[in-house]
């Protein structure tokens, strides 16, 4: 039985690292990730979903997009940690870490 590796198992399905179909998935896939975070952050904050939204000025539909990885932007994560004062660094290879508070 052979077993591969899950480089080999993405180039076959998705496709090679710099073809488009892998980008927009790897893309796809960390904005899911990051929306997940902010959700698991909303919810041991004990808040909903509405009491975020007026923390930083939209409504419930927009954090439930925010969550499920659409619409992301430095600005939306930035302004979500910081309604619910939480700290986070971007790390930016070489140049180093910046600072989404």
């Amino acid at each position: 039985m052979k077993f591969y590796t899950e480089e080999e198992i993405l180039d076959k399905h998705i496709g090679k690292k710099v073809s488009p179909k892998r980008e927009q998935f790897e893309a796809d896939l960390n904005s899911f990730l990051i929306g997940d975070a902010i959700r698991q952050a909303r919810q041991s904050k004990k808040l909903i979903q509405e009491e975020l939204g007026k923390m930083i000025g939209v409504q419930k539909v927009q954090i439930s997009r925010i969550e499920n990885g659409k619409n992301l932007t430095f600005s939306t994560i930035a302004k979500v940690f910081r309604a619910m004062d939480i700290r986070a660094n971007l790390e930016i290879g070489d140049l180093g870490k910046v600072a989404l508070w």
